[in-house]
């Protein structure tokens, strides 16, 4: 079962709901009880910094960990 994010657009307060697809754009209880409204977001999440072994790591497809092409990476 997806997780899915809702905010509510007054206070900004995004909340998680573990929810089957079917259910994902059906109406969501204000946890607090105070009938605030909240829509289902699109949900992103980044992963910033590199691991221990990054600067190691191979090579894919010409283009060096950091993610720039190996001739303006700085780093060979």
């Amino acid at each position: 079962m997806p997780i899915y994010e809702y905010i509510n657009d007054t206070d900004e307060q995004v909340i998680e709901l573990l929810r089957p697809m079917a259910d994902a754009d059906k109406p969501v209880f204000d946890p607090a009880g105070t009938n605030r409204k909240f829509t289902r977001r699109h949900s992103v999440f980044a992963v910033a910094g590199t691991s221990a072994g990054a600067s190691n790591a191979p090579s894919m497809g010409g283009c060096c960990p950091c993610g720039k092409s190996q001739s303006q990476c700085g780093q060979n």
